[in-house]
């Protein structure tokens, strides 16, 4: 199909859609439909607002509205998730939307694959993220914070300033996955000239993500379920519609396909003319582990070029978005918590007496920082909610009954093929019947004494601290101990020799995929405006 035709067809297909999605939502009944859920706020968005705070240990059904075209399963049940995420995860898959959004801008990697594709990528990547080679990471992560540290320290010099500290913080973690992933410096933190492209690109992602919501949920889906186009067509239909949004997302993967392909083929062409050379003596960034593997893989596991480049900038990416993200969230808490932060201060001061560069044990070793990090986390995700759809027909067990809207009592839910479930970390995470009567409270030092009981019992099936935070089973978060230990050495330097307090702007947080600070709600860009000053 060309592209004048597809562009034809397009209204079609999408008004096809929306027909049956009105059919299925007001003609033809839906096992869902025996689930209560909160009154819709818009015929296009449906109920998706309203569960911002959600009771804990629910199913709900959600009537998604037109722009997603479907009934939502909302699911927050530690039992429902040893389902969805271990023993039936072959069944909860990614949806379609996430997957077909992902590919088209980083191609064939972790977060756009399914099934054996992702197992095979996922193994010849667990090299690159064992504890072993973390351990050698460490002294990079603090290398590279020290350039932040004198950054702020030549800010802060004639006294407090209030800086905007997401693009200090983006910008560090940036330059730390650059260097460990790829060996290689874009933009160094201390650095005052032009911005790398590369690097601006990966920022441009999320904030224009976010205004392209209706394209990744909707028309590129069914884009690629009509087969009316893929690659080059895609995006020569793009660059057709009068959305400059969506003309500058194409300019961003654009930029990154180029500097991946540069990097890959530069690595490559590096790795063929050391390939003598020791691996604990040669190169130990990831893409050098990851490529090393690859060579020596079996033809069966062996991941092809595409693949291989794809893990370039889907790593870079998810480093840098999570990490920022639940970093500006702990700054924030510690501004508003001074007493925590004089806490931990304390604490790190400590810990500088016996060693000023901590190794990865001795700074997991660190009980507050660790508890600052934990309860961080634990209270605020910076991915508070997950999507699945169901790839075949299932029935979802709850530990505990449901209530149906005709009052009845169920243990477990008929959950059809293409079903799309709204998994909440959030609620589970919060759950006062697991984490006590306190959850809704940011208190770092339930850490320092034993979890309650509950906690234990629950089973939650998360790889990090009986939370879900870096979900778990086979689509778990393949570098959660990096992103921990990235942001355990960022405050142990940063609250040693600064002091953060709020400013006169109310910090707001956007929740839209991944959570955000803003002060304007209407901007795509994040912000968090932090009052910084010497510690004394």
């Amino acid at each position: 199909m060309d592209v004048a035709l597809a562009l034809k067809f397009i209204p079609t297909a999408i008004a096809a859609t929306l027909l049956w999605s009105l059919a299925r939502r007001y003609v033809f009944k839906h096992p869902l439909d025996i689930l209560p859920g909160p009154p819709a706020l818009s015929f296009i968005t449906g109920k998706s607002a309203t569960f911002v705070k959600p009771l804990p240990w629910m199913a709900w059904n959600i009537t998604a509205g037109l722009a997603t075209n479907e009934r939502v399963l909302y699911v927050s049940d530690p039992k429902a998730f040893s389902h969805i995420f271990l023993k039936e995860q072959h069944i909860y898959e990614e949806s379609d939307p996430f997957l077909v959004s992902n590919n088209a801008i980083f191609g064939k990697g972790l977060l756009s694959t399914l099934g054996n594709q992702h197992k095979r990528q996922r193994k010849m990547l667990n090299p690159v993220f064992s504890v072993g080679h973390m351990r050698k990471m460490v002294p990079t992560f603090f290398k590279v914070t020290y350039d932040l540290r004198d950054v702020l320290l030549q800010k802060t010099a004639k006294g407090p300033q209030e800086l905007e500290m997401v693009s200090w913080l983006t910008r560090t973690a940036l330059e730390i996955v650059a260097l460990c992933g790829l060996g290689r410096s874009f933009s160094p933190v201390t650095g005052d000239g032009e911005e790398h492209k590369f690097i601006s690109s990966i920022k441009l992602l999320g904030p224009l993500g976010r205004g392209l919501i209706l394209v990744r949920q909707l028309f590129l889906p069914i884009l690629v379920k009509y087969k009316i186009g893929t690659g080059s067509m895609l995006k020569s239909i793009g660059l057709m519609l009068p959305w400059p949004t969506l003309h500058k997302m194409i300019d961003v993967v654009d930029t990154m396909h180029e500097v991946c392909l540069d990097i890959f083929h530069s690595k490559k062409k590096d790795l063929e003319q050391n390939k003598d050379v020791d691996d604990d003596e040669g190169k130990r960034d990831f893409l050098s582990i990851l490529m090393r593997e690859n060579a020596k893989a079996e033809e069966a596991d062996r991941l092809p070029d595409d693949e291989v480049i794809a893990q370039i900038s889907t790593l870079m990416f998810a480093a840098m978005d999570t990490t920022s993200s639940a970093l500006s969230r702990i700054i924030w808490l510690l501004a508003k918590h001074q007493d925590v932060q004089e806490k931990l201060r304390a604490e790190i001061r400590e810990a500088k007496e016996r060693f000023e560069e901590p190794d990865y044990d001795e700074l997991a070793a660190l009980p507050y920082l660790d508890a600052v990090c934990k309860e961080s986390l634990r209270m605020y995700p910076p991915a508070p909610f997950l999507s699945r759809q169901a790839r075949q027909d299932a029935v979802l067990p709850f530990s505990k009954p449901v209530k149906t809207v005709n009052g009845k009592e169920i243990q477990e839910m008929f959950v059809p093929k293409d079903t799309m479930l709204t998994i909440s970390i959030h609620a589970l995470n919060t759950d006062p019947e697991i984490w006590g009567p306190d959850a809704f409270e940011w208190k770092p030092e339930r850490w320092l004494s034993q979890l309650p009981k509950s906690v234990f019992d629950a089973h939650v099936p998360g790889v990090f601290s009986h939370m879900m935070t870096f979900i778990g089973g086979g689509r778990a978060c393949i570098g959660f101990k990096f992103s921990e230990m990235e942001m355990k050495v960022i405050l142990y330097v940063l609250v040693d020799f600064f002091k953060f307090e709020l400013g006169k702007q109310e910090i707001l947080w956007n929740i839209q995929g991944l959570t955000t600070p803003c002060v304007d709600r209407k901007e795509l860009r994040p912000k968090l405006p932090i009052v910084v000053s010497r510690a004394i």
